[in-house]
């Protein structure tokens, strides 16, 4: 990971495990388990390590990378599923990068709804 970046959960399928920060315990359980689901879904269908991270500014990304000897994950699967869960999570993930702004960046509320 790059020096300001911070996960925020991931899923591994080599291992079979699941992992959310303890830094965001603050976060809502829905959404903690919405994430989980979308982790672990994600890895059942494609196989390697998927992660959710907050970039340094506050914005999410999500990142999949597999083991090089791994003849199961799916390059392109992973590309699309990546789109995929952007399209259809965005509100999500937008509501994830207001919290992290304002309860971690510490930057204030009113100046990012004007945004």
């Amino acid at each position: 990971m790059e020096d300001n970046r911070v996960v925020l959960c991931g899923a591994n399928a080599y291992d079979m495990k699941y992992y959310f920060n303890e830094q965001f315990n603050g976060i809502p359980d829905s959404i903690k388990d919405e994430l989980h689901i979308i982790c672990v879904l994600f890895t059942e269908e494609v196989g390697g390590i998927f992660t959710i991270v907050f970039e340094e500014d506050g914005t999410v990304s999500m990142e999949t990378n597999a083991e090089e000897d791994d003849i199961y994950y799916d390059e392109i699967s992973s590309g699309l599923l990546v789109g995929e869960i952007r399209r259809k999570r965005q509100e999500l993930f937008e509501s994830l990068s207001l919290y992290y702004k304002v309860f971690i960046l510490k930057e204030d509320f009113t100046d990012l709804l004007e945004e």
